[in-house]
C-alpha cells in the first residue's frame, strides 16, 4: 500500500518536472473560462463533474497552465525504492491534488455566471414578435432539427452547483501550508509564488470595509443599468429604422403580408365596448386597466407622458386640466403616432404641430363632454398611442383629487371626482397607480387615504413618488424620503414603490431632455449612493416596465374568468329572449332604426299614390272652410245691403280684388301645406293591422315633427297662384244650367250652415225655449231673460219694416230701450245692438235662402241679363265665381303638391333620418322598451364574449 502511494507520487513529480508551464497569476479564482473549455476541450464532462483519474496530468484541468513560467530545474528523483529518501515531495503532490477542487469550483461557478449573463441579455432584447415574418421560414424550423431542451437539461441546476462548490478557506489554508513546505530558494518557490501572492491579496481585500464595498457595488450597478438602458434605446432606434425600411420596400411593390392586430389593440377594443355597456344582470366590468390617481398637480399627467414618451396632454399652472377620464392605450409600433377611437386622423408625435393639435383636440373634447353647470365629466375619452419601445398597457388618467372647491367650480366637483375615482378603483382587477408629489408634505396627501380604502392590503397598488429632485433639495431629513418610498408614512400598502423625476417644471421641455435629466439626477443622487433607494425603484423606464408586467400578469389571471362570466350572461339573456319573444328576431337598436327607416320612406312614397281627385276635394273643402267667413262677412253681406245690382257688383269686384291681392294666395298655400301634413301624418300613424309594431311610434312621430319643422313651401308658388285666382274671379259667365244649379246648391249649403250657427248663438243668448224648459227642467238666467225680452222687441221692429237696413239708428235704440223699461226690463244700449246683430243676421240669411230658391228658375233670365225681369240673381253669380275659384285653386295646389312638394318632403324625411342615425342619444330616446334593451344587451354581450375569446386565443399563442 505504501509502495503504491509512493510510486504514484513519483509519477506526479515526474510530470511536474517535465512541464514547461508555471504559475504567474495572483489567484486561481480569477478569469475562469468554463464555457469555452466545455465547448473546445475534448475531455471536459458535459452532464456530470467526474473525479479525474490520477494518470491524467494536472495540466489538462488547471486554469493555471495558460501563462508560461520561467524555466526552473526541479530535483532529479530516481525511480524505485530508496531507503533514505525524503517524503516532502509526496506530501507536496498529495496537497497539490486539492487544486482539483479549485479547478472544479471555478468551472462550475463560471458556467453558472455565464448562464445568468445569457438570461439577462435575453431579457433585454426587445420583442421582435411582429417582425418574425422578415426572417426566412427555415430559421424557425431549426428547433425541429436541434433539441435545445435536451441541451438546457444537460446544464446543472443551481442547487447542484452549490453542492459541488469547494471550501475556499480550506484551499487557502492548503496553499499556506504548501508555502511552509517549500524552503527559501528551493525550486518549488518560483512555481508557487503567484499563488502565495494571491492569498496575501485576498487577506488585504478582506480588510476593506463593507460600507465601501456596498457603495462600489451600488455605483457599478447603476452604471451598468444605465448602460443597458442606453443599449436598449439604441436597439429600439435600429428596430424602428428597420421597420421603416421594410414598409418603404413594401410600398414599392413587394408582397405585403397582412399583420395581425396586436394584443393590446384587441384588449382595448373590449374595454371600449364595455365602457358603453350598461351593466345589467349584475355583470360588471372587472377587466384590468391601470388607473392613474393622485392629488391635483401631483404630476399624474407628467408621469403618463413619460410612459407614452410624448407631451400629449394639455397643461396649465395650478388649473384643473384633466376634466374627464382619458383612456390611453399604449402599444408598440414603427411610428410614434396617436389617434382617437372615433377618428381616423393620425397625429405624428414627432412633430410639434401635431402635438399642439392633439393637445388642443383633447382639451376641446374634455370641455364638450362637461355638461352645463358641471366642472368634470364621467364620459371617457379614448386615445391610442403607438410607438417604438412603448410598453403595452391600458392606462386611465383620472381628474386630480381636490380638497377644496374653488371659485368657478361646481359645488359638487369634489364629490364627483371622488365618485369617478372610486368607480374605477373598485374594480378588483384594476391596477392603481398612486401618484404622490414628493415636493410637498406627505401629511397633505388626500389620495393615499382614498387608495387605502379601495385596496387596504395593497395587492394591486403601485406607489410613485414624483419630483424627487425637489424633495431631495427641500427635505431636511433624507430619511423621510426613504420612509415615504417604503410606505412607512402612509396607512396604505403597495406592491411596489418608485421614485421618478418628471422634469424641471418647464412645460416646453422635451421628453428626451427630461429623461437625460432624470438619469443624471439619479446617477449623482445621494438617495442611491446611501442605499435609500434601490436601482430598480428609480426612473420612469423601470416604472413603465414594472407597471406593464403587473398589468399583463393581472390580465392573464382574470381575463378567462371574465370571459366565463359573460358567457353565462349571454346564456341568461338568450333564454329570456326565447321566453318573452319567441317569434321575433333579435334586432338591436340600430337594426330596429333601419327597419323603421324603411317603413317611413315607404309611407312617404305612398303620398305619391294619392289620387288627384282626393287631393282636390280635400284642398277645396279645407280652403272654403278657411275663407268662407271672410266671403260671407266681408264681401257678401256688405254687398247685399246695396240698393241695386250695379252697386252690388261693383262692391263685390272691389272687395274680391283686395282679397286676392293680399290674403287669398297666402291662405291657399297654408291650406295646401296643412293638407299635406294631414296626409303625411295619416300615413305615418295609420296602423297596418297585425304587422304594425308600436315600438316605432315615437320615432315616427319625432320624424314627422322634425320634417314638418324643416319643410318650407316654394316661395314662388304664391305669385303664380295670385294670377290664376284673379283671372278665375274675373270670369262671370256661367255656361250651362248645370253650373247654375251647382252654384245655387253651393250657396244654399253655405247659407244654411251660417243660419244654423246663428240660431245656436241666439239660443245661447236667450236661453232654452219652452219645450226644452219643460222636458229637461232647465230655466233661463236673469241675463237671458233680458236678452229674450230684447229679442222679442227687435223682432217686432223687423216685422214692421222688412226692408230694414243692417244697422239700428240711435232713435230706434232709444225706442226699444223705453219699451223694455215700460215692461220693467232695464237694458243697456250695447246689449240691444249686440242682440240686433244676431237677429238681423238670422233674418237676412232666411231671406237669402228664399231668394236662392226663387233663382232656381232664373238661369233663363241670367242668359238675357235679367232684361224685362224683376228677378235679380247677382248673389248666385258671386257664389259661382267663388266656387270656380276654389276649384281652380285646388287644382293648381294639387299640381304643386304632387310635382314638387311631396318630393321635397321626401328629401327632408331622408335628411332627418340620416341625422337621427348619427345621433345615438336620439335613438336611445326614441327606441325604448324592454325588448330593445334586451336585444342591445344580447348584442353587446355577444360582441364582448367573441372579442374576449379572440384575445384569449391570441394570448395563448403568444405564450
Amino acid at each position: 500500500m505504501w509502495r503504491t502511494r509512493a510510486a504514484a507520487a513519483c509519477v506526479i513529480c515526474r510530470s511536474l518536472t517535465n512541464s514547461s508551464y508555471g504559475i504567474k497569476r495572483k489567484s486561481p479564482l480569477q478569469n475562469l473560462h468554463l464555457v469555452s473549455r466545455s465547448i473546445h476541450h475534448p475531455y471536459y464532462p458535459s452532464s456530470k463533474f467526474q473525479r479525474p483519474a490520477l494518470r491524467i496530468s494536472i495540466q489538462q484541468f488547471s486554469s493555471l497552465n495558460r501563462l508560461p513560467l520561467h524555466k526552473t530545474k526541479l530535483l532529479n528523483v530516481k525511480h524505485g525504492y530508496q531507503s533514505h529518501r525524503n517524503f516532502w515531495l509526496a506530501r507536496l503532490a498529495s496537497r497539490l491534488l486539492k487544486v482539483r477542487y479549485l479547478i472544479l469550483g471555478s468551472a462550475v461557478g463560471g458556467g453558472y455566471t455565464a448562464k445568468k449573463t445569457y438570461d439577462q441579455w435575453k431579457d433585454m432584447i426587445p420583442d421582435l414578435e411582429e417582425y418574425k415574418w422578415i426572417v426566412p421560414d427555415f430559421i424557425w424550423e431549426l428547433d425541429e432539427l436541434v433539441d435545445f431542451e435536451k441541451l438546457l437539461k444537460a446544464l446543472p441546476d443551481a442547487d447542484d452547483l452549490a453542492k459541488l462548490l469547494p471550501d475556499f478557506e480550506k484551499i487557502g489554508e492548503s496553499l499556506a501550508s504548501l508555502k511552509g513546505f517549500l524552503s527559501p530558494g528551493s525550486p518549488g518557490e518560483t512555481a508557487f509564488r503567484a499563488t502565495d501572492q494571491g492569498y496575501d491579496n485576498d487577506k488585504q481585500f478582506k480588510k476593506v470595509s463593507d460600507k465601501e464595498k456596498i457603495d462600489q457595488l451600488q455605483e457599478e450597478l447603476l452604471r451598468t443599468q444605465l448602460k443597458y438602458q442606453r443599449m436598449l434605446e439604441r436597439l429600439e432606434k435600429e428596430n424602428k429604422e428597420l421597420r421603416k425600411l421594410v414598409l418603404q420596400r413594401d410600398d414599392k411593390g413587394i408582397h405585403q403580408r397582412k399583420l395581425k392586430k396586436s394584443l393590446i389593440d384587441m384588449y382595448s377594443e373590449v374595454l371600449d365596448i364595455l365602457s358603453d355597456y350598461d351593466a345589467s344582470y349584475n355583470t360588471q366590468d372587472h377587466l384590468p386597466r391601470v388607473v392613474v390617481v393622485g392629488d391635483q398637480s401631483a404630476g399624474k399627467t407628467s408621469v403618463l407622458e413619460m410612459i407614452a414618451q410624448a407631451r400629449i396632454f394639455p397643461r396649465g399652472s395650478g388649473e384643473m386640466m384633466t376634466r374627464s377620464p382619458v383612456k390611453v392605450t399604449l402599444s408598440e409600433g414603427p411610428h410614434h403616432v396617436a389617434l382617437f377611437k372615433d377618428s381616423s386622423r393620425e397625429f405624428d408625435l414627432t412633430k410639434e404641430e401635431d402635438l399642439a393639435a392633439l393637445r388642443n383636440e383633447i382639451e376641446i373634447r374634455m370641455r364638450n363632454s362637461v355638461k352645463e353647470g358641471c366642472t368634470v365629466s364621467t364620459e371617457t375619452i379614448s386615445l391610442s398611442v403607438k410607438g417604438p419601445g412603448l410598453q403595452r398597457m391600458v392606462l386611465v388618467d383620472l381628474p386630480g383629487v381636490i380638497s377644496t372647491v374653488t371659485s368657478g367650480m361646481a359645488p359638487d366637483t369634489k364629490e364627483t371626482i371622488f365618485s369617478i375615482s372610486k368607480a374605477y378603483m373598485q374594480n378588483p382587477n384594476a391596477i392603481i397607480l398612486c401618484i404622490q408629489d414628493g415636493s410637498v408634505d406627505a401629511e397633505r396627501s388626500i389620495v393615499t387615504d382614498l387608495v387605502s380604502q379601495m385596496d387596504p392590503q395593497g395587492k394591486r397598488t403601485i406607489f410613485v413618488l414624483t419630483k424627487v429632485d425637489l424633495a431631495e433639495k427641500n427635505v431636511a431629513s433624507p430619511n423621510r424620503i426613504q420612509q415615504i418610498i417604503e410606505g412607512k408614512l402612509f396607512p396604505m400598502k403597495a406592491l411596489g414603490y418608485f421614485a421618478v423625476v418628471t422634469g424641471k417644471g418647464n412645460s416646453s421641455e422635451s421628453i428626451e431632455s427630461i429623461k437625460e435629466y432624470e438619469e443624471e439626477f439619479f446617477q449623482n443622487s445621494k438617495l442611491l449612493k446611501t442605499s435609500m433607494l434601490k436601482a430598480h425603484q428609480v426612473t420612469t423606464k423601470n416604472l413603465s416596465l414594472a407597471v406593464s408586467d403587473c398589468f399583463w400578469k393581472m390580465v392573464r389571471e382574470s381575463v378567462e374568468q371574465q370571459a366565463d362570466a359573460f358567457k353565462a350572461t349571454r346564456f341568461n339573456l338568450e333564454t329570456e329572449w326565447k321566453n318573452n319573444y319567441p317569434r321575433l328576431r333579435e334586432l338591436d337598436r340600430n337594426e330596429l332604426f333601419e327597419k323603421a327607416k324603411n317603413e317611413i320612406l315607404d309611407e312617404v312614397i305612398s303620398l305619391t299614390q294619392v289620387t288627384p281627385k282626393h287631393w282636390e276635394e280635400m284642398l277645396e273643402k279645407t280652403l272654403w272652410e278657411r275663407v268662407s267667413t271672410h266671403v260671407i262677412e266681408n264681401i257678401y253681406l256688405p254687398a247685399a245691403q246695396t240698393a241695386n245690382s250695379g252697386t252690388f257688383n261693383t262692391t263685390v269686384d272691389i272687395k274680391l280684388k283686395q282679397w286676392t291681392d293680399k290674403q287669398l294666395p297666402n291662405k291657399a298655400v297654408e291650406v295646401a301645406w296643412e293638407t299635406l301634413q294631414e296626409e303625411f301624418s295619416r300615413f305615418m300613424t295609420e296602423k297596418k293591422g297585425k304587422e304594425h309594431d308600436d315600438i316605432f311610434d315615437k320615432l315616427k312621430q319625432a320624424v314627422k315633427e322634425e320634417t314638418i319643422k324643416r319643410h318650407r313651401w316654394n316661395e314662388r308658388a304664391e305669385d303664380s297662384l295670385r294670377v290664376i285666382q284673379h283671372n278665375a274671379l274675373e270670369d262671370r259667365s256661367i255656361s250651362d244650367k248645370q253650373q247654375w244649379d251647382a252654384a245655387i246648391h253651393f250657396m244654399e249649403e253655405t247659407l244654411q250652415s251660417r243660419l244654423k250657427d246663428t240660431e245656436s248663438v241666439i239660443e245661447d243668448m236667450v236661453g232654452p225655449n219652452w219645450k226644452k224648459r219643460w222636458l229637461y227642467w232647465v230655466g233661463r238666467t236673469k241675463e237671458q231673460n233680458i236678452r229674450n225680452e230684447t229679442k222679442n222687441e227687435l223682432e217686432k221692429l223687423i216685422k214692421c219694416n222688412e226692408d230694414h237696413p243692417a244697422y239700428l239708428a240711435n232713435d230706434e235704440v232709444t225706442t226699444v230701450r223705453k219699451n223694455l223699461e215700460a215692461r220693467g226690463v232695464a237694458v243697456d244700449p250695447c246689449l240691444i245692438k249686440d242682440t240686433w246683430h244676431q237677429i238681423y243676421r238670422r233674418y237676412f240669411l232666411k231671406s237669402a235662402l228664399s231668394h236662392c230658391n226663387l233663382c232656381r228658375r232664373g238661369f233663363y233670365y241670367y242668359q238675357r241679363h235679367f232684361v224685362d225681369s224683376e228677378l235679380e240673381c247677382n248673389d248666385i253669380v258671386l257664389f259661382w265665381r267663388i266656387q270656380r275659384m276654389l276649384a281652380i285653386t285646388a287644382n293648381t295646389l294639387r299640381q304643386q303638391l304632387t310635382n314638387t312638394e311631396v318630393r321635397r318632403l321626401e328629401k327632408n324625411v331622408k335628411e332627418v333620418l340620416e341625422d337621427f342615425a348619427e345621433d345615438n342619444e336620439k335613438k336611445v330616446m326614441l327606441l325604448t322598451g324592454k325588448r330593445v334593451q334586451l336585444a342591445e344587451d344580447l348584442k353587446k354581450v355577444r360582441e364582448i364574449q367573441e372579442k374576449l375569446e379572440a384575445f384569449i386565443e391570441a394570448l395563448h399563442q403568444e405564450k
